[in-house]
């Protein structure tokens, strides 16, 4: 059963592939974990209910609506007609109808309207704030991903390149022009490279199951991803357009924005400070509705009622003549005027005030963290650009050289130590230069995202 379960399972993950068969580009990956997130599908339904709480506060204007019926039934004794008292059963039934219409609250209602509104917009940047959380985290380790895959390139090359040494030694010992130990060197080495190749098999490997994972998908097999277009330009003509640290960042002490080139941060930039500047814009309403407590309220009211009434051992009308006869009519106005309520009122409105200075705080708070990432990003961009130089140059030094040692060996001028050893130097050097190529690939795509252009390679 075990076995049949197992077949079953391999035969599901082999033929059933979480996603298509051809690469995955980044704008795929980023739109399809926007659409499958739960955390945000979450913050899509906390939406929803800011909506209905603003549906719930305009609908605080409406009249309301009440109908009523009642039976009761009196035992013992009690009151007659003729303004006796006597033993007697007594029944009653009674209908109403009736309607209140809020004509004065204190301005509380405009003010929970707007208040609802402002909530709505702050959930709405929330949500844009996860959304760029999870396009931020779907780069991040898409870029592990292109970068275990270059890895696990070069280590292939290398295998490559020990084949052939390998086979090279092999046909110049049975000449007789090489010694068994420099084979049984050579063959460790190819050894040694085809662990190398496995290990960036299974880093790979582990790589695209986290960025699946991230895309909520079902499996990893036969998922892939596709490298940029331009990635092997980079480290040929690195760009020096950066903007400067001053330009780029320089926060105003009132606004907290940058420069008109990289946008406000309480603007179309950075949804999560709008969200605190909004939910500040909140606070005022939240001290006026609180403040509501010290005006007088007025309602109208109104409704239609009738009754039906007997009594033991006396005579009744009918039940529809006395509906008929005892309909009744009303319309009133109602006048509450607060005198004192403990001092409720008074501790609501200091609450409310406390509640604005710590969304002051909040906001501020937010406006550093987000100053501090731009910051980073900044100069995480610059330290990478300056790798990425360093580590073509590098690796061009080292190709040189490994072609120099490379010919000397063939011509019986250098050991295979040397060999080696300038082999190492000149793939370590590529697969630091491929590593300061996505390095430099993301913090390139993020610095341009906080400017509010999209996340892309």
């Amino acid at each position: 059963m075990k076995k049949l379960l197992i077949s079953f399972i391999i035969f599901h993950l082999s033929f059933c592939p979480a996603g298509a068969q051809e690469p995955w580009s980044l704008e795929r990956c980023i739109d399809y974990a926007v659409s499958h997130n739960i955390s945000i599908e979450q913050y899509r339904l906390r939406l929803e209910q800011q909506q209905i709480q603003l549906s719930n506060a305009r609908n605080q204007r409406l009249p309301d609506l009440n109908a009523s019926a009642s039976q009761n039934f009196s035992f013992g004794r009690g009151l007659t007609a003729e303004n006796t008292y006597t033993n007697t059963n007594t029944s009653s039934t009674s209908f109403s109808v009736g309607t209140g219409v809020p004509l004065f609250t204190g301005f509380q209602i405009p003010n929970q309207i707007k208040l609802s509104r402002l909530n709505l917009e702050a959930a709405t940047q929330d949500l844009e704030k996860a959304k760029n959380d999870i396009r931020t985290q779907v780069a991040q380790q898409y870029v592990q991903a292109l970068y275990d895959m270059e890895l696990l390139g070069v280590a292939r090359r290398q295998v490559s390149i020990d084949s052939a040494q390998v086979a090279r030694l092999q046909a110049l010992l049975d000449v007789g022009r090489a010694s068994r130990a420099e084979l049984s060197q050579q063959q460790a080495t190819l050894a040694q490279s085809q662990l190398t190749v496995t290990q960036a098999d299974n880093n790979l490997r582990l790589a695209l199951l986290s960025l699946s994972q991230l895309l909520e998908l079902d499996s990893p097999e036969g998922f892939t991803v596709e490298a940029p277009a331009n990635l092997s330009q980079l480290g040929e003509t690195v760009p020096s357009n950066l903007p400067q640290l001053g330009e780029a960042l320089e926060v105003t002490s009132a606004a907290g924005a940058v420069p008109s080139s990289w946008g406000r941060l309480e603007g179309a930039l950075r949804p999560e400070v709008q969200a605190e500047e909004i939910r500040l814009r909140a606070t005022e309403n939240s001290i006026k509705i609180a403040q509501a407590g010290l005006y007088p309220t007025l309602s109208f009211s109104a409704g239609l009622g009738t009754n039906y009434y007997t009594t033991s051992g006396f005579r009744s009308d009918p039940f529809g003549k006395q509906l008929k006869n005892n309909f009744s009519q009303y319309l009133g106005l109602n006048l509450s005027i607060p005198i004192f309520n403990r001092f409720q009122t008074r501790n609501s409105i200091r609450q409310a005030k406390l509640e604005r200075v710590n969304q002051q705080l909040q906001l501020d708070q937010t406006k550093k963290t987000v100053y501090k990432e731009i910051q980073t990003a900044y100069y995480n961009t610059v330290a990478a650009q300056e790798k990425l130089r360093s580590s073509d140059e590098a690796r061009r030094a080292s190709e040189d050289a490994f072609q120099l040692v490379q010919a000397k060996y063939e011509q019986g001028k250098a050991t295979i130590t040397e060999f080696n050893e300038a082999k190492n130097n000149y793939l370590k050097t590529e697969s630091d230069l491929t590593q300061a190529r996505y390095e430099y690939l993301y913090q390139r795509a993020l610095l341009r995202f906080y400017q509010g252009e999209p996340l892309r390679f």
